[in-house]
């Protein structure tokens, strides 16, 4: 078996962070030694304590050396003596955009042993994947306020998308669709937008969909406005393959797919540049309150390490480290933290000696 190596950066972060991402890093080394795949983690410090030591949230440098690195694997961002969108705007928002990570890539699956809240839908009804747009729309900061503190105080926050921002995002999810098509999926792309209100951007995203569909005319599409989307994804996720998205709809939407997959405890995500250096994360917060305690669940982080390796075309890591995730929901009992029946260390330990012994036939 050949070796493979990568040089992945890691990013504890803040609160519960480092405890998660121990365990997440122990399983990559697990599957690694399965796989013959060898790593190199290089950590920084970047969160709230440094940000009350020094000052510094993350410099110019910072961020080029963070260049250096295939990928970025963190923790969790958020500290409660920090005042909310310093550290998420400083960091996470500034990486987004400063290593042009355009798509953020949300799976949401429902695994066997977790909790559903939608009556009578199981595993087999939610396997989809959602493709936010990531570095465009409402989030770009292009706006302002006048007489602020007046009863005459104005505030814009403008949608903007070029085509070129579209076409690509487009492009990466029919691409993705097909992927997943050549896996068993359906090899449905359907787009979410609000082209009835918002006729200017909508027209946009709608008529690049149509004139990338010709590039790729084995991709079955589809179209719903995101109110349409939101409800269908309760009523009949099983209708939904690949899902593509602008920025905003994309934040909100992800929220929603992650409680219908069982819950933030689970949900994992991925902020990519195809032809750079892409960040995977937990899509939960710090949770400061179990800092330490060693019970907080660790399947989400571990969740964003199995992105990773696909990320990275070692497909057959990827899927032992799925396999690892499958069992241990069926032996917990709870997703929250506390209530798992098991320590956030024998969570990592679980899924790493179900990783070691996984087929790889």
């Amino acid at each position: 078996m050949n070796s493979k190596h990568y040089d992945i950066a890691l990013l504890p972060g803040d609160g519960t962070g480092p405890e998660v991402l121990r365990e997440g890093v122990k399983v990559l080394k697990a599957a690694g030694k399965k796989y013959g795949i060898t790593f190199s983690f290089s950590e920084f410090d970047y969160g709230g304590d440094r940000y009350l030591e020094t000052g510094k949230i993350i410099t110019d440098e910072e961020v080029e050396e963070l260049k250096n690195f295939k990928a970025i694997y963190l923790g969790a961002i958020g500290h409660p003596d920090v005042a909310p969108g310093i550290l998420e705007k400083g960091i996470l928002l500034r990486l987004r955009f400063e290593l042009d990570q355009y798509i953020n890539l949300r799976p949401v699956k429902l695994y066997p042993g977790l909790d559903c809240p939608l009556k009578d839908k199981g595993p087999d009804d939610i396997d989809f994947t959602v493709v936010r747009e990531n570095t465009g729309g409402l989030y770009t900061g292009h706006g302002g306020v006048t007489r602020k503190g007046t009863p005459y105080e104005l505030a814009t926050q403008v949608m903007i998308y070029d085509r070129e921002m579209v076409d690509r995002c487009l492009r990466y999810s029919f691409e993705l669709t097909m992927e997943r098509k050549k896996e068993g999926k359906p090899g449905r792309l359907t787009l979410v937008h609000k082209t009835n209100v918002l006729t200017f951007v909508g027209d946009l995203w709608f008529r690049a969909f149509m004139d990338m569909k010709e590039i790729f005319p084995d991709v079955e599409t589809d179209y719903n406005h995101i109110d349409a989307a939101c409800m269908w994804a309760v009523k009949n996720p099983e209708w939904y393959d690949v899902i593509v998205m602008p920025n905003m709809f994309g934040d909100i939407f992800t929220d929603l797919g992650a409680m219908i997959q069982g819950g933030m405890g689970i949900a994992a995500g991925g902020n990519i540049n195809p032809e750079g250096t892409s960040m995977f994360e937990p899509i939960g917060g710090s949770a400061p309150k179990y800092t330490g305690k060693n019970v907080i669940n660790p399947l989400a982080t571990i969740e964003a390490g199995r992105m990773l390796l696909k990320h990275l075309g070692e497909t057959e890591a990827a899927a032992a480290i799925e396999d690892g995730v499958s069992y241990a929901c069926t032996k917990i009992k709870s997703l929250a933290a506390g209530k798992m029946g098991y320590s956030t260390t024998e969570i990592g330990d679980m899924v790493a000696e179900k990783v070691s012994g996984a087929s790889t036939g």
